[in-house]
């Protein structure tokens, strides 16, 4: 990754941040403008939320993630696998090697440098953020820091997003104030041992629960009886 002098203030990361964390519909324009990049692409990438664009900043930057999804390769694909951001700051000589049909046709765009950034949370993989320049240029290790930590942010949206629309009013239905219970000493555990707030380590666990396909119920009951290690 590039060393070069960070030339973005600081602010522009802690606005960007804020914006996500208010919930906006709108994701990809406050990760555009952090880093003053030509166009913003967010997008979910195999199991088990399926792959498709959530937002692009631009028709091109829509064509660019349709490129990778069609093709099932390049940096948005390679950031998910690694769990590391990928840079490819000069589509001239970068990713021929890597990923030959996406570097081809991201050539016959003319873009002149894309970089990915995987979005998961825990165990479970997400997709990815995609910037792109039409011109050759690197970011520093400052802005690549600092955007993994609104990659972050945004994973967090998108698994609220995919639980909100699963119908979960059974989970636990059977003995409801025992389910309660459960997760909530489960959620605890998970807070005290990742030092986090009680509100991510529930979604820390539902996402788990959503990932393998088990109600949080049963999730829970395996974290307390500790056949389950959920931590960061």
């Amino acid at each position: 990754m590039s060393t070069t002098p960070d030339d973005q203030p600081g602010d522009a990361f802690a606005i960007a941040a804020a914006a996500l964390t208010a919930g906006d519909d709108d994701l990809c324009s406050p990760l555009r403008a952090a880093v003053s990049m030509s166009g913003a692409v967010v997008s979910t990438l195999g199991s088990p939320m399926g792959s498709e664009t959530v937002c692009a900043s631009t028709k091109l930057g829509a064509r660019i993630d349709e490129i990778q999804i069609d093709l099932g390769e390049g940096p948005s694909w390679e950031a998910l696998r690694t769990r590391l951001p990928v840079a490819a700051s000069d589509l001239q000589v970068d990713g021929g090697a890597l990923w030959p049909g996406t570097w081809a046709a991201l050539r016959e765009l003319d873009v002149g440098a894309l970089f990915a950034f995987p979005l998961f949370v825990s165990t479970l993989g997400i997709g990815s953020i995609a910037l792109y320049s039409m011109n050759a240029r690197e970011l520093s290790d400052a802005d690549i820091d600092r955007m993994s930590r609104l990659a972050a942010i945004v994973s967090g949206t998108l698994l609220r997003r995919a639980l909100s629309r699963i119908d979960t009013p059974n989970d636990g239905a059977e003995d409801e104030p025992y389910s309660r219970r459960e997760v909530h000493q489960a959620t605890g555990m998970v807070a005290a041992r990742n030092r986090i707030g009680v509100d991510d380590a529930l979604l820390l666990l539902r996402g788990h629960a959503y990932a393998v396909g088990r109600p949080v119920r049963d999730v829970a009951t395996d974290v307390i009886a500790r056949r389950l290690d959920l931590s960061l």
